[in-house]
């Protein structure tokens, strides 16, 4: 079997069918991703293949950069300004040790997809693929908006601070008609209380929402004044990163005063105020999700900046992250969705871990609090270091097993690349894969029609009806 043939990853006939007659055609709802709206917007070419594939300045693709590291690659040639063509060099040196690894896939299935170009992605070729996609690259087709349309995408989630004043979603929401990019609103500056500059941030939101912050009742009126504006220009959902999280019930009275210590950049907040005010600010966010008809987005446990040097260094998002250990925190998180059940105050919610041990406890805690709609929770898709064959097929068999796959609203690309479509490919090839075996080992019904019916909807069209972004 040659590399990437039209059938790779489908072991069956079934499978085969799915794909092709199915799920390869379909659109893509990409609503959870890292990209830059301002470059969507300004829409310009980019000078070479490194620049859209490796890094732009210290935005890029990180999980690429640790692998060249673990190939002792300098830090010239990741981050740094070193010679462009010298970064592909060493990045086409590394895929040739990566096999097993998904890059080894996703790299040359880039190629494939964006370029047309079936050479395998090694030293040797770099020469010829360098020269043939820089070619390409400065062409119309290879301006952002269009890699986006040719790609069969309607819809993109950036991912933005509730202080943003959204500038390039307002252009884009005037200009662009071949698809939706809206924001998605992400409060961690405002949870991560005992990181930054808090008090700063505070006045930053003061000013955009016009509400003076002065206790946790005037925070919860800007936040909701930002989801009021977030909406205005399509906003659907809210993410939030819970690197860690313990579940601590506290009264008003001490919500207020931790907003006052934690503004005093001396006072040193303890572990129970910073979980009070974590779990405070997550009801808060429950309910206004739910009373605007929104998602949210729970990525948890994560093990952000452990190189400290390094983080110092180059700041964060570049490749310093790694698993979470927290054992308790899908218990936590249960704990915080009863609270908010009880006052009927469940949006829908997407929960997402960086560690697979969590994933059977999150998706047994979910089912208890289902109702009232379609699959109000989900087992959210193979997050980050997960995002692999098996762990797709780990985390879908597990929302086979535990909840309703039907309903399961599909892949994201959660990227900060204009090529990472293809990764919505990979993942409905998995998908089919997997359901062709439940075939063959006579699980489920031999009836493509019914079945490839399952499969548009976990490619696309549950994404469609979930989120409501063309209502």
């Amino acid at each position: 079997m040659s590399l990437l043939n039209e059938d790779f990853l489908l072991t069956s006939t079934v499978a085969k069918e799915l794909y092709h007659n199915y799920a390869e055609k379909m659109p893509i709802i990409d609503y959870h991703c890292h990209l830059n709206p301002k470059d969507i917007y300004e829409n310009k070419n980019y000078p070479n293949l490194t620049r859209i594939w490796l890094n732009d300045g210290l935005f890029g693709d990180h999980y690429k950069w640790r692998l060249e590291r673990a190939n002792g690659v300098p830090e010239d040639l990741i981050t740094g300004d070193g010679d462009e063509y010298e970064k592909l060099l060493a990045w086409a040196a590394t895929i040739e040790k990566a096999i097993g690894n998904p890059l080894y896939e996703w790299t040359n299935l880039e190629l494939k997809r964006f370029f047309n170009i079936d050479e395998a992605f090694t030293v040797k070729n770099a020469p010829s693929i360098w020269k043939k996609a820089n070619a390409m690259l400065a062409t119309g087709d290879f301006k952002p908006r269009n890699i986006i349309k040719n790609a069969n995408v309607k819809v993109i989630c950036t991912t933005d601070d509730p202080a943003s004043d959204l500038y390039y979603h307002k252009l884009l929401a005037q200009e662009e008609k071949n698809f939706k990019v809206v924001p998605a609103m992400r409060p961690d500056q405002l949870l991560n209380i005992n990181h930054g500059d808090y008090k700063g941030y505070l006045a930053k939101l003061s000013t955009v929402s016009g509400i003076a912050i002065a206790d946790f009742d005037s925070l919860e009126k800007a936040i909701e004044q930002r989801i009021v504006f977030f909406e205005s220009l399509g906003a659907r959902l809210s993410d939030h990163g819970l690197n860690s999280y313990h579940y601590k019930k506290i009264n008003k009275a001490e919500l207020d005063k931790i907003i006052v210590k934690a503004c005093n950049n001396n006072a040193e907040l303890t572990d129970k105020e910073i979980a009070g005010y974590q779990t405070a600010l997550l009801k808060v966010l429950m309910k206004l999700n739910k009373k605007y008809g929104w998602t949210m987005q729970f990525h948890i446990n994560v093990m952000r900046n452990a190189n400290q040097l390094m983080f110092q260094k180059l700041g964060p998002d570049t490749g310093f992250d790694s698993i979470g250990s927290q054992e308790d925190i899908a218990e936590e998180v249960i704990k915080l969705i009863n609270d908010g059940f009880k006052d009927n105050n469940i949006p829908q919610i997407i929960l997402y871990s960086t560690n697979p041990n969590d994933w059977m406890k999150l998706a047994t805690g979910m089912q208890n609090f289902q109702g009232g709609c379609i699959q109000r929770l989900q087992l959210g898709c193979a997050w980050w270091f997960n995002d692999t064959r098996e762990g797709m097929r780990n985390q879908l068999q597990i929302m086979a097993q535990q909840s309703l796959l039907g309903n399961f609203v599909g892949m994201l690309t959660d990227s900060r690349s204009f090529l990472s479509y293809s990764r919505h490919e990979y993942f409905r090839r998995v998908l089919c894969d997997l359901v062709g075996e439940w075939v063959n080992r006579g699980q489920v019904i031999d009836d493509c029609d019914y079945l490839g019916s399952i499969i548009k909807d976990i490619s696309y069209n549950n994404a469609y009806k979930y989120f409501h972004f063309f209502d």
